[in-house]
């Protein structure tokens, strides 16, 4: 009834305006909607909110493309480019035979060689997915509390020393860490809405991040099961309350089905024997928290008190969020700590963690306001968010973040002669090697060894040439009994090394 008499009264204004405008049986031009782009530009000027995060999202930009070419590739820079040559499907054969990295990344770089092969264009993609990662969280802390927790969030992530660095490396971790933010905000929206819809884009793009790195399983297993454990009393009186959670991973499952039935033959040989590399036990936990925080023990402490500060502020008003900043943190962690024994297992694999770890550290804010009572305390957040990041970006741009195969080869190149020998260890590290050296333009001959037999085998086979030897620290995994470095400590003489390579010449 009140929509009926509002629709009549309606109709009886206009008609007693009609008798009093003379012009009023001429139809008067409909007002013309603002468009798109002016109604952005009116949302942005009016709100102080969007404002910092685009003066983020500049500050952002500037720390990750600012000598984006300037350190040198190392191995796993040079291993993208060596498969991002390949042809699309020999890619993606490469990954069906036995490459422990899913092809989307090698895809993407396959296309971004059409703009050339410098380190700048290698690592073009990934800078440019870490700054649009920084809006992303922002997102993602204004749908889990509001504006303030999303800016403060946004700013750790903007001046994180671990994203600034793996934003800068031509590897797959920044893409995944942004399609995965882009599933986590669709599955905090899908968790707090139950739209079908939502469900359906966590599901997607859970799967695409999966696709840029195998490791993204782990939280995506851990957001289903937070979906299933806060929804467990749902689901006992109705089955029909697990119908969307249950979508997701059908679209998860159908657009990531290749890959997984790959998945499975790879995670059974990584986890055959021990792993020759990487952080076990404890020490996962501790590396991983540490570099995440920004390398500081110091930030590192007083961030963990102010995620659980976060977790606890957060308790009060949202249970579920609360366990999904507890799962999401504790759970990877966990996991990673159990499979360290039987698989490599590197801090930069746990690079989803930034987003939760930073809305949680921001959902302390509300705590901290409490005391000072200041609107302008969030922008007082930010600014510690700058202050922190500070010592590390003082001589981020200036110190050479990876071992310098561009002024080894340089060096390298000014002490052989034609007929000499070069010979890498382990044989893979000729890749970064060879992306500044040629020995055919340097006329020598290059060779690989991973074994203190293969050297051997080498002298015999060219008892009266003058051998260098490449040597990193790698030929421990390659070669765990130590053999290939006996060898050269008998055979060969110390001539320098630059950064963690080492060169060694026939005695």
């Amino acid at each position: 009834m009140g929509k009926k008499q509002g629709k009549r009264t309606k109709r009886e204004t206009e008609t007693c305006d009609s008798r009093a405008d003379p012009g009023a049986g001429t139809p008067a031009p409909a007002p013309s909607r603002p468009s798109r782009f002016n109604t952005v530009i009116t949302s942005v000027r009016s709100s102080r909110h969007l404002q910092v995060l685009i003066g983020l999202m500049i500050a952002g930009l500037l720390l990750r493309f600012y000598n984006l070419g300037g350190n040198s590739l190392w191995l796993d820079e040079a291993s993208t480019l060596t498969f991002a040559r390949q042809t699309l499907a020999g890619i993606w054969e490469s990954t069906a035979g036995g490459e422990f990295n899913p092809p989307l990344f090698y895809w993407l770089e396959h296309g971004m060689l059409l703009f050339g092969e410098s380190e700048f264009v290698l690592r073009l993609l990934p800078a440019l997915l870490g700054v649009l990662t920084i809006p992303v969280v922002y997102f993602i802390g204004k749908e889990f509390r509001d504006r303030d927790v999303g800016l403060i969030a946004a700013a750790l992530l903007a001046f994180s020393p671990f994203h600034i660095f793996y934003s800068q490396e031509a590897r797959a971790y920044a893409p995944m860490l942004f399609f995965f933010s882009l599933a986590l905000l669709f599955y905090v929206r899908a968790s707090r809405s139950d739209e079908t819809r939502s469900w359906v884009l966590f599901g997607l793009f859970s799967a695409v991040a999966f696709w840029m790195h195998f490791y993204a399983i782990v939280p995506v297993a851990v957001l289903i099961l937070h979906a299933l454990v806060t929804r467990a009393g749902d689901i006992r009186r109705d089955l029909r309350s697990a119908r969307n959670p249950v979508i997701s991973v059908v679209a998860f499952v159908a657009a990531s089905l290749p890959l997984l039935i790959v998945t499975v033959n790879l995670f059974l040989v990584r986890t055959s024997s021990a792993p020759t590399f990487g952080v076990q036990g404890f020490d996962v936990v501790y590396q991983t928290l540490l570099q995440v925080s920004g390398f500081s023990d110091l930030i590192m402490a007083a961030f963990i008190v102010l995620f659980l500060v976060g977790v606890a502020v957060t308790w009060r008003e949202d249970r579920n969020g609360a366990l999904l900043l507890v799962f999401m943190m504790v759970l990877p962690l966990v996991a990673s700590l159990a499979l360290s024994s039987r698989m490599p297992m590197i801090p930069r694999y746990l690079i989803y963690l930034l987003p939760v770890y930073f809305v949680g550290i921001a959902s302390a804010y509300p705590a901290l306001y409490a005391l000072v009572k200041d609107g302008r305390a969030v922008y007082l957040a930010v600014a510690a968010a700058v202050l922190i990041s500070t010592p590390f970006l003082a001589t981020y741009y200036t110190t050479p973040q990876k071992n310098d195969w561009r002024g080894f080869s340089a060096e390298l190149g000014g002490m052989t002669g034609a007929g000499d020998i070069v010979v890498v260890l382990p044989p893979y590290m000729a890749q970064p090697l060879d992306y500044y050296y040629s020995n055919a333009t340097d006329r020598t001959l290059e060779l690989g060894a991973t074994t203190g037999d293969d050297l051997q085998a080498i002298q015999e086979q060219y008892p009266d040439r003058r051998a260098f030897y490449v040597v990193t620290t790698d030929i421990f995994a390659a070669d765990p009994t130590g053999d290939a470095v006996g060898w050269l400590d008998k055979n060969a003489e110390f001539a320098g090394q630059r950064m963690g390579i080492y060169l060694f010449v026939s005695a």
